[in-house]
């Protein structure tokens, strides 16, 4: 039996597979954590979506030379740790699959209002952020995006964020858009798991599955045994 770090995760009834292709890149994708977004209204809590974080294969190794050690709840509540990730010298891919039907304005105005509260608490935002935003919105103004379907983002080091859309599940080759910002590539990802991300359960998944592969060492045989067989 895989252990339970080089599995693919379910996330009600949505399945994120252990590695992927993503779009714009060349390079295959782990599976670091899956987990819903959700908001409580009243006295129930609303899932709206459910999100995917995977990281470029050698990031494993990157990370823990830092953290391999530290427990899964150590992992969670460590703010230094999640940045280490938004921030780290390797491609990052999200896949956010939609649980509710969300208009594409409804989700990038979200972000984009989470981001620029995130720059403005760091006193980074400029017209190149400003800019930055404005094409992000124009991207989803006329998307809509019924349950099922996926917003995917592929995250360069370099400061690239390619944005694409899936209806079916799928996987696009090539991004269809890509703005070039380091601070927006990165906040997209920081909104998700960041301090104050939206999805604590995608944060509890990738500090319980990185702190095991720390462990495990040896990630990229152990992960290809099971892929293969």
């Amino acid at each position: 039996m895989a252990p339970a770090s080089v599995t693919s995760v379910d996330v009600e009834n949505v399945t994120f597979p252990l590695t992927v292709k993503a779009p714009s890149s060349a390079n295959t994708f782990l599976l670091g954590g899956a987990g819903v977004r959700g908001l409580q209204i009243q006295d129930k809590f609303v899932k709206f979506t459910a999100i995917g974080v995977y990281l470029q294969d050698d990031a494993v190794k990157f990370l823990a030379a830092k953290w391999n050690g530290k427990s899964a709840p150590e992992l969670t509540e460590s703010d230094e740790f999640f940045r280490d990730i938004v921030t780290g010298p390797f491609e990052k891919f999200m896949k956010v699959t939609m649980i509710l039907p969300l208009t594409g304005q409804q989700y990038s105005e979200k972000v984009s209002e989470n981001c620029v509260t995130i720059w403005k608490s760091l006193g980074i935002y400029t017209d190149a952020e400003a800019k930055a935003i404005e094409k992000f919105v124009s991207v989803f103004k006329d998307e809509t995006f019924p349950p099922g379907s996926s917003i995917l983002f592929t995250v360069s080091p370099q400061g690239s964020l390619a944005i694409s859309f899936s209806k079916d599940g799928t996987i696009p080759e090539v991004g269809s858009t890509v703005i070039e910002n380091k601070l927006l590539s990165e906040a997209v990802l920081e909104s998700m798991i960041g301090k104050h991300g939206v999805s604590p359960a995608a944060k509890q998944s990738l500090a319980s599955r990185l702190s095991e592969l720390f462990k495990e060492g040896g990630v990229v045989s152990l992960i290809n045994d099971y892929v293969t067989n």
